[in-house]
């Protein structure tokens, strides 16, 4: 294959609602857009979703790598095997800009996969996506109620499984729990993510103690990378502890092997700097007998969603959630005509997920030059 261009930009999509939680609030997408063309005319299309709190970039920083580099892929990139081995010989630049190369990455997968007329499933080497998909119900940092009306909400359209955002506000996070209490919701089905709210354990474990509610897993009390912390906090509250901004590199699992503890893995496409570094990742992670969460970022279009199907697919073995597959649910559109998003219960069938046009097999929204910025 042979490339012409590879082209990015923003997009610029308005939520229906606000979501909040400690880190950030968000009403648009943070969201960069990459095309990929190929001297016979096919496009593939990439995202990726920079977030400074979590690896430090921004959507500007993003498209300066892209620029730096655009004209080294042109040269090089002709094929899975190529692609791969820069994204081997230059790991400290995927490490510095993991969204970015994330959505380069997807983009030139997209491509090789229409050129090839196969999916990107069938590019990898992996199995076609097959049987159902069972997605977690997330809910924002909201008022009383709000948070119980969009709880009932969930409720009602048959979910069981949930994530809430704790605020760190004792009086706020209680009244939460209380709703889960009225709910009747088995702690056993709720997480709670926390993005580094407290400075260290102990306030962690003193606040978390005090809402009497015992969490099935706690994501990010505090800092990032405090692993003997959050092993402390685990220990002292009998739960378990989901990796996120603690995890944004395969080679951090290493760190684990010498604190054996009740760790999930937090796996989200863009945060890990693609698809191939996520599946090594999920590779990582079966060999020390970890579990693991694909999540996603708040304000994912159905790109990223499907590609977060495919590490899905390769980890039902691993998977302790998954989250995402918001589409218009949250979005005002999608960048993806049909929208790849979850149905009553969070199921999304894999039947359902468009294919057969090879890569991903996506059709592009007709208002799609609307959210491009």
């Amino acid at each position: 294959m042979i490339l012409q261009s590879i082209e990015s930009t923003s997009l610029a999509i308005a939520f229906n609602a606000a979501f909040r939680h400690a880190g950030a609030e968000r009403s648009t997408t943070q969201s960069v857009w990459v095309e990929a063309r190929s001297a016979d005319g096919s496009v593939g299309y990439g995202e990726g979703c920079p977030r400074e709190y979590v690896t430090a970039e921004s959507v500007s920083t993003a498209h300066a790598f892209i620029a730096r580099h655009r004209q080294v892929w042109l040269d090089c990139v002709h094929d899975v095997e190529t692609l791969d081995a820069w994204r081997r010989s230059h790991r400290a630049q995927s490490d510095a800009n993991p969204a970015g190369w994330c959505a380069v990455e997807l983009a030139l997968l997209d491509l090789l996969g229409k050129h090839a007329g196969q999916s990107v499933e069938a590019v990898l080497r992996l199995p076609e996506l097959d049987g159902s998909f069972l997605y977690t119900a997330v809910i924002g940092d909201l008022a009383p109620e709000r948070f119980e009306a969009q709880l009932t909400a969930y409720l009602a359209a048959g979910f069981r499984d949930l994530k809430i955002k704790l605020a760190g506000d004792p009086v706020r996070d209680a009244a939460k729990v209380r709703a889960l209490r009225r709910a009747g919701l088995d702690p056993a089905r709720v997480r709670a993510d926390a993005n580094n709210l407290w400075p260290d354990a102990a306030a962690a474990i003193r606040d978390l103690a005090s809402l009497e509610f015992p969490f099935s897993a706690v994501e990010e009390p505090i800092r990032p990378g405090d692993y003997e912390g959050l092993q402390r906090i685990a220990s002292a509250l009998g739960t378990r502890i989901v990796l996120d901004e603690s995890l944004a590199r395969g080679e951090q699992l290493d760190a684990l092997t010498k604190l054996p503890g009740p760790w999930v893995v937090n796996l989200r496409v863009s945060k890990m700097g693609g698809l191939l570094r996520s599946l090594e990742v999920v590779s990582a992670a079966r060999e020390r007998g970890l579990h693991i969460v694909v999540g996603a970022h708040v304000g994912e279009t159905s790109l990223l969603t499907r590609a977060a199907l495919t590490v899905a697919s390769g980890a039902r073995d691993l998977l302790a959630g998954q989250e995402g597959a918001f589409g218009t649910h949250l979005l005002a559109r999608d960048m993806v005509d049909p929208p790849i998003m979850f149905g009553r219960g969070g199921r999304l069938d894999a039947a359902a997920v468009p294919s057969g046009g090879g890569g991903f097999s996506l059709d592009l929204c007709v208002e799609r030059d609307r959210a491009l910025a």
